[in-house]
């Protein structure tokens, strides 16, 4: 079921979903469509049997929880040192999902079940004038204006640094059997830096967070034609996710689309 929630003038629509895929047994992923915040995230878990399940999930309740007790007060930072020149939104982001890190590593350090545990993670959060997205691995957030897809984020993967490096084409990258690779994610150190970005939303803009269960399945184009053309987020998701399905679900897939709607 969607959620809605004001902006300045205008209105912003969540909706999200995720499944297990056809492939695997337990789903890694975690989602957060918003209740109470406008905070929308996707976290996909790493480790084998249940370790991702519980990265992902611990990621998602520290940034949540995060933002419920700021809310009201002043951002508490610490152990972080403050950016003064960042709003303090930003900050309340990069901190979340340090915060995530830090206790994600921690506890695979104490815990050997949970040894090389880990999770990727996008987050977003809009204010009344701007959005702001967080992020660490090759979980993306994508954004469609006047029919027009583009990839917000840069994947923290080692395919995309090979490319980067031009040791590798993108049509190269298609086949090559280390696509899945992170090169930074929550809980592989100590530390982690956090990517951000911020823009000004526009009315008709549909934002889609995901994990690569979706975005390594469908192109680019399919996931345009898909939000563009579905007035029902509800039913964009779950048209995401089934075409995802049938071009395999090697992965677990999942999806939060935000849409920005007249007030």
């Amino acid at each position: 079921m969607s959620t809605s929630f004001p902006l300045d003038g205008k209105r912003v629509r969540f909706s999200g979903g995720t499944n297990v895929g056809r492939k695997r047994e337990i789903n890694e992923d975690s989602i957060h469509v918003p209740v109470d915040q406008r905070l929308a995230i996707v976290a996909d878990g790493m480790g084998g049997h249940s370790s991702g399940e519980v990265a992902s999930r611990l990621a998602v309740d520290i940034v949540v929880d995060y933002f419920q007790q700021t809310a009201e007060q002043q951002t508490l930072t610490w152990p972080y040192k403050v950016d003064r020149d960042l709003r303090a939104d930003v900050n309340r982001l990069i901190t979340s999902i340090k915060l995530a890190n830090v206790e994600i590593w921690e506890r695979s350090q104490r815990e050997p079940r949970l040894k090389g545990m880990g999770t990727t993670i996008v987050a977003q959060y809009f204010l009344d004038d701007a959005v702001i997205v967080g992020h660490v691995g090759d979980s993306r957030a994508y954004r469609l204006r006047g029919g027009e897809l583009t990839q917000l984020t840069e994947d923290h993967s080692l395919i995309n640094d090979y490319i980067k490096m031009k040791r590798m084409t993108a049509e190269e990258a298609e086949n090559w059997p280390h696509k899945n690779v992170v090169v930074r994610a929550l809980g592989m150190k100590e530390a982690v830096q956090v990517d951000i970005l911020t823009e000004v939303p526009k009315i008709g803009d549909s934002y889609v967070l995901c994990s690569d269960g979706l975005s390594g399945m469908i192109t680019d184009e399919q996931i345009a034609y898909m939000v563009g053309h579905e007035r029902d987020l509800d039913r964009a998701v779950e048209q995401l996710i089934d075409a995802a399905n049938e071009e395999g679900g090697v992965d677990n897939i999942s999806v939060v689309i935000a849409r920005v709607e007249p007030a």
